[in-house]
């Protein structure tokens, strides 16, 4: 089995906003885990962040919801439920390396399944490196 990954909402947002600086590689990126087959470890959050953050940018509801149903198509994704064991292990990565809750989750899904973080989030590639490997897309 090859070795599944974590991948930050950031990634996927910004290949999914061909506006943004970038997107091209993260879509690129994207398109390589799933012809490769690379498994992802996700928690929950993600969907709806990623659809969030489409349907506000692109203001269209109707997308975001479809490209909801294409990622868990697209990708070999396995969802991680936010339980209460992971929201405490979130909460303390939050508090330790001043990050944001949405950005400790996927910390600490890697973390509890020993996957690399990908991710274009500035303060995770900054603060992270010491407890996990964190990197950009490539």
């Amino acid at each position: 089995m090859k070795n599944a990954i974590t991948v930050d909402a950031s990634v996927f947002v910004n290949a999914f906003s061909p506006e943004e600086e970038g997107s091209d590689e993260s879509m690129g990126f994207l398109t390589r885990l799933s012809k490769e087959q690379i498994p992802l470890m996700q928690p929950t959050l993600f969907l709806p962040e990623v659809t969030a953050s489409i349907a506000r940018k692109q203001d269209d509801m109707d997308a975001a919801l479809e490209l909801e149903r294409e990622l868990k198509n697209f990708l070999e994704i396995t969802l991680i439920d936010l339980d209460e064991d992971l929201a405490d292990f979130s909460s303390e990565i939050a508090a330790k390396h001043r990050l944001r809750g949405s950005d400790a989750i996927y910390a600490a899904v890697a973390l509890r399944f020993g996957t690399e973080l990908i991710t274009l989030d500035r303060e995770q590639l900054e603060r992270l490196p010491k407890i996990l490997n964190a990197r950009k897309p490539e």
